[in-house]
């Protein structure tokens, strides 16, 4: 199936890490492949609604600081596709959607999580950004407007995390879950199983310790945003579901 997922981006780290979850998404690659990808990144930020649309290898933006030379010598050679940009900005024109195409290139919230998946870079791959201060309910109508996509061969991801906070972070990638993340993603993980559009679009007001999870929506949305995308009538389910570093999640889900 490739009905639309988001998925945990994973840190720099990710990109050479050997882990559980580096596993998962090998084992995600190996069982669905699309003709194209298209990702919604929370490091792709824009006012409007971007796509980077492009036929040649994509750029790499190693957005990220302070780490060792070999995180910046990365490279992951997928090209993009002009094609699947046009059928995403006529879908979002549809819908009233404001909508430009900009290049931009890979940054770390597509290639860490591409290279596990799909190490050979031989799937198109089209960028598009997100507007974190939009309201929940318009995010997940920019992913209604891509629903049916998969009918195509098209998969939808929205990659970020649904718990971001780096004054939470602890720097032990084993320390014990807190009590208030477990709290927030079973939430976010009832409600999105649930398909409750209704709840997850007041996210901020109604599941425990949203403030503190979520102090800001660049990292959340792409949920919400998968979460549109997906079929009405499908069945919702995690693919994979851990909590790292004492407040990281990395809660993955299909729609």
């Amino acid at each position: 199936m490739l009905s639309p997922v988001f998925l945990a981006h994973g840190s720099p780290f990710t990109i050479f890490e050997q882990s559980d979850f580096t596993r998962f998404l090998k084992q995600f690659g190996q069982q669905h492949r699309p003709k194209a990808i298209v990702i919604f990144s929370a490091h792709f930020e824009n006012e409007i609604t971007t796509i980077a649309a492009t036929d040649d290898v994509h750029d790499m933006v190693y957005d990220y600081y302070g780490f060792p030379a070999s995180f910046y010598q990365v490279q992951y050679p997928a090209r993009g596709s002009k094609i699947v940009a046009s059928i995403v900005e006529e879908r979002l024109k549809q819908r009233h959607i404001p909508v430009q195409t900009r290049y931009r290139g890979l940054d770390h919230g597509v290639f860490p999580i591409m290279m596990h998946a799909y190490p050979e870079a031989d799937i198109p791959i089209v960028p598009v950004s997100v507007n974190p201060f939009l309201p929940a309910r318009q995010q997940i109508a920019i992913g209604e407007a891509l629903q049916g996509l998969e009918r195509e061969g098209i998969l939808v991801i929205g990659s970020g995390f649904i718990s971001h906070n780096f004054n939470e972070f602890d720097r032990n990638k084993d320390a014990p879950p807190r009590e208030w993340v477990i709290a927030f993603r079973d939430w976010v993980r009832d409600k999105a199983l649930a398909r409750d559009i209704e709840a997850l679009s007041k996210y901020a007001e109604l599941a425990p310790h949203a403030a503190r999870a979520v102090p800001r929506a660049e990292h959340f949305v792409p949920l919400l945003i998968a979460l549109g995308s997906g079929s009405p009538t499908g069945t919702p389910r995690v693919l994979f579901d851990t909590i790292e570093h004492g407040s990281g999640t990395t809660f993955s889900i299909q729609f």
